[in-house]
C-alpha cells in the first residue's frame, strides 16, 4: 500500500475533510471578527463615546484618558495570563470565552453612570480583549504555519492572512462609527448608555460567527504545549520590543482623542462619523496593502517604515483642521496602524520556531499593553495644559517617530545552532 502523503490525500476520509474544512482565508475572516471585538468594539469605540460621556459626566481630559489607561492595564493583565489560559484550555476556547466576556462587559457599561464601576468595567474589558486578541493572533499565525489545519489546500501568504486578521479591527471601527453617533445623541438622559448596549449586542453576534467559522480548528489545535511558553533569545528582540512599547504609547493618544479634537474644531457630526468609518475601512484594506512588506522583512524594517507613516498621520490634524487634512490623516492612520501590530506577529513567525510563537506573541502584546497604559493619561495630562489636544497629539507623533528609529535597529535573528 502506498503511504506517501499524496496517496493519503486521495483517500476518502482526507477528501471528506477537505470538503468539510472551509478555505483558509474564510477561517482568517472568521478570526478577524475576534479582532473586531477585542479592539474595534471594546477599545476604539471609546473615542466616539468619550465626547458625550465627558460632557455628561463632567470629566477632565486626564480622567477621560485614565479610563483608557485602566483599560490598557486590564489588557496587560490579559496578555500576561493568556499563554497560561491557552495551555490549559486551548487557543480557540480562550478566543471565544474572551469575546463572550467582552460582549457582556460592553453591555454592562450601559448600566452605570459613576466613575468607579466604569473603571472596573474598562479594566475587565481589557482583560477579555487581550485574551481574545492574543489567542486569535496565534490561531492566525498557525493557519499558515506547519500546523495548517486545512489539509490539501495551498496555503496563502502569511502576510495576507495576518493582515486579514488584524484588519478585522477595522470592521469593529466601522460598526462603532455606525452605531455610536446616532444612539449617543438620543433625546434622553445618559443617551450614551444605549450605544454601549448596542456594542455589546454587536460583539456577541460577531463572537457567534467566529465560533461557527473556526469550529474546524478545535481538533487541529488543542492546548498549547507546555514548552511553548519558554522564551527564546528575547534579548535579541530588544529593539523590536522597545519600538513596540513606543508604538503602543504613541498610537493610543490619537485613537483616544482625535474625535474629541475634531469636535473641538467644530467639524460637523456627520463629517466626524464619515471620518471614523473611513479610518475603519482603511484598516480593513491594510491587509492587502502591506502583506508583501510583512512577508519580505525578517527584521524591524516593516515596523520602522509603518511607524514613520503613523507619525505623519498623527501630525496632520495638528497642523490643519481642513477636511482634506483630516480625512488624509484618518485614511493614512487606519491604513497603517494595525499593520504595525501584524508586523510583530510576522517578526515572531520569521525568527522563532512554532513552539515559541505563543510566548513571542504574548511578549510583544505585553509591551504593547504597557505603552497603552502610559499613553492616554500622558496625552490627557498634556492636553489639560495650555497647548490643548493639539500639543498632546504632537507628543504622540514624536513618540511614534522615536519608535521608528528603534525599529530600524531590530535585525533578523541568526538561526539557532
Amino acid at each position: 500500500m502506498d503511504t506517501t502523503p499524496h496517496a493519503a490525500f486521495m483517500t476518502h476520509p482526507a477528501r471528506a475533510a477537505r470538503r468539510a474544512a472551509p478555505p483558509t482565508l474564510w477561517v482568517a475572516c472568521a478570526l478577524a471578527l475576534g479582532a473586531a471585538v477585542s479592539l474595534g468594539l471594546a477599545r476604539f469605540s471609546y473615542a466616539l463615546l468619550l465626547p458625550p460621556m465627558r460632557a455628561d459626566l463632567g470629566w477632565s481630559y486626564l480622567t477621560a484618558g485614565t479610563m483608557n489607561t485602566v483599560n490598557a492595564a486590564g489588557y496587560l493583565i490579559g496578555a500576561v495570563l493568556a499563554p497560561r489560559w491557552m495551555r490549559r484550555f486551548g487557543a480557540r476556547t480562550v478566543l471565544l470565552a474572551g469575546g463572550a466576556a467582552a460582549a457582556l462587559l460592553l453591555a454592562g457599561h450601559g448600566l452605570v453612570t459613576t466613575d468607579a464601576p466604569l473603571y472596573a468595567l474598562r479594566l475587565l474589558t481589557g482583560v477579555a480583549s487581550a485574551a481574545t486578541f492574543v489567542a486569535g493572533g496565534l490561531l492566525a499565525a498557525r493557519l499558515v504555519g506547519p500546523h495548517t489545519p486545512v489539509a490539501g489546500r495551498p496555503a496563502p501568504a502569511a502576510g495576507l492572512v495576518l493582515g486579514i486578521y488584524y484588519g478585522g479591527v477595522g470592521a469593529g471601527i466601522v460598526a462603532s462609527a455606525l452605531l455610536v453617533p446616532p444612539l449617543s445623541t438620543l433625546a434622553r438622559a445618559h443617551a450614551w448608555q444605549w450605544a454601549w448596549v448596542a456594542l455589546g449586542v454587536c460583539a456577541a453576534a460577531a463572537t457567534a460567527v467566529t465560533a461557527g467559522g473556526t469550529r474546524h480548528l478545535a481538533d487541529a489545535h488543542g492546548s498549547t504545549p507546555a514548552h511553548a511558553a519558554a522564551p527564546h533569545r528575547w534579548q535579541q528582540f530588544g529593539f523590536g520590543l522597545a519600538s513596540y512599547f513606543l508604538f503602543g504609547l504613541g498610537y493610543i493618544g490619537y485613537m483616544t482623542f482625535v474625535v474629541t479634537l475634531l469636535r473641538e474644531e467644530q467639524l460637523a457630526s456627520g463629517t466626524i462619523t464619515v471620518f471614523y468609518a473611513s479610518l475603519g475601512v482603511a484598516v480593513m484594506a491594510s491587509s492587502w496593502l502591506w502583506a508583501g512588506l510583512l512577508q519580505r522583512h525578517r527584521g524591524g524594517g516593516a515596523m520602522g517604515r509603518l511607524d514613520v507613516l503613523l507619525a505623519v498621520a498623527t501630525l496632520l490634524p495638528v497642523l490643519s483642521s481642513h477636511p482634506i487634512a483630516v480625512f488624509a490623516s484618518g485614511a493614512l492612520f487606519g491604513g497603517v496602524f494595525l499593520s504595525v501590530v501584524a508586523s510583530t506577529t510576522a517578526l515572531v513567525r520569521h525568527n522563532l520556531p512554532p513552539a515559541a510563537w505563543p510566548a513571542g506573541i504574548s511578549a510583544f502584546t505585553t509591551v504593547f499593553a504597557a505603552g497603552q497604559i502610559v499613553g492616554p493619561s500622558l496625552v490627557g495630562w498634556v492636553a489639560d495644559g495650555p497647548g490643548g489636544l493639539r500639543t498632546g497629539l504632537a507628543v504622540s507623533a514624536v513618540v511614534l517617530a522615536a519608535g521608528a528609529l528603534l525599529a530600524w535597529g531590530q535585525k533578523p535573528l541568526a538561526p539557532p545552532a
